[in-house]
């Protein structure tokens, strides 16, 4: 059986309007502009509404992409949305957003792989057009951080922030599209990055809500060198599937955690940074949103071009991590 070739064919973004400065942080903790902005690269990052979900997030950015593409909803015949902060327990942020936008034709279910979600979401719903099951999947990373992020908390306050991003996802001319993914897990880690109540294991109590165990909880320098570890193994290996090298990348699109562990990417990638999307500087870290809205305003900026090879790489809670090869 011979598998169609598979692309991105509409980018969309959105983020909310307020804007959380470093400035605003350093009167809500000990911290200081200077100390996050050299250890993080992060100068101000996005926070949702009080009455906006991770739903609401996710509809805008689909209605941008769905434009991009010239998809109608009704033409959608799967939906995934990529989130670590769905609206609720149960129904999913997916179903939600395919009632939202109309598309009664497309099933709909969610996937948690953490900042690497957005990545697995593409690998998942590109097989789904590859195999002519489907002709256009919607693929989204979505996130409010900010509502599982304590503000006391100085080592993670920092760095989250909410939005969303979207692709549209079709058959495209031969030679275009995704030639690899790369996908892994490493489960043994996942204490060092999780939200540890809340769920069947911890459910929530008044003990739980006292003891902040809703909250974000990083173990900062072990999750650092792990990705600093990841993030440039997985791009390689993904390229060795591609049979492409480092000199094929046009650009890089790497998730936005930290400007230090970017920078030790396009090292051990022998990439300068002008083929490197970087943002980390206006939204900090999105989690699964962080990706698509990096390539989506990548494509806005003129410097996704025709024919480019395009790397995607992420690593995130689980631990996770995955990256991807694709020909524009």
């Amino acid at each position: 059986m011979s598998l169609l070739p598979v692309g991105i064919i509409g980018t969309g973004k959105y983020v909310p309007d307020r804007v959380l400065t470093n400035q605003e942080l350093e009167q809500m903790v000990e911290t200081n502009d200077e100390w996050i902005v050299t250890r993080t690269g992060i100068r101000e990052r996005r926070l949702a509404s009080a009455e906006q979900a991770t739903s609401d997030l996710a509809y805008e950015a689909s209605l941008a992409a769905l434009q991009a593409a010239g998809v109608s909803p009704e033409e959608l015949d799967l939906i995934i949305v990529a989130t670590i902060t769905p609206d609720m327990a149960f129904p999913s942020v997916s179903c939600i957003l395919q009632d939202k936008l109309g598309a009664k034709k497309a099933a709909a279910y969610d996937l948690s792989a953490a900042c690497s979600g957005f990545i697995y979401g593409l690998a998942t719903g590109s097989n789904f057009i590859a195999t002519g099951m489907y002709k256009h999947v919607l693929v989204v990373g979505a996130e409010c951080l900010s509502k599982i992020t304590d503000y006391t908390d100085r080592n993670t306050c920092i760095l989250f922030g909410d939005g969303a991003g979207a692709v549209v996802l079709g058959q495209v001319e031969e030679g275009r599209g995704f030639k690899s993914f790369e996908l892994g897990a490493d489960g043994s880690g996942g204490p060092l990055l999780q939200v540890a109540a809340g769920g069947s294991r911890c459910p929530a109590t008044p003990e739980t809500l006292a003891g902040k165990g809703h909250y974000i909880y990083m173990a900062g320098s072990e999750v650092f060198k792990f990705a600093v570890r990841i993030m440039g193994n997985a791009a390689e290996e993904a390229l060795r599937k591609a049979g492409m090298e480092k000199g094929d990348i046009d650009l890089l699109v790497p998730h936005q955690a930290n400007i230090r562990i970017i920078q030790s990417s396009l090292q051990k990638l022998d990439l300068s940074a002008d083929k490197c999307m970087i943002n980390v500087d206006k939204y900090g870290n999105m989690s699964a949103a962080s990706i698509p809205v990096a390539l989506a305003e990548a494509v806005e900026q003129g410097r996704v071009k025709d024919g480019d090879s395009v790397v995607l790489v992420g690593f995130g809670g689980g631990l996770t991590w995955g990256a991807s090869v694709l020909v524009w």
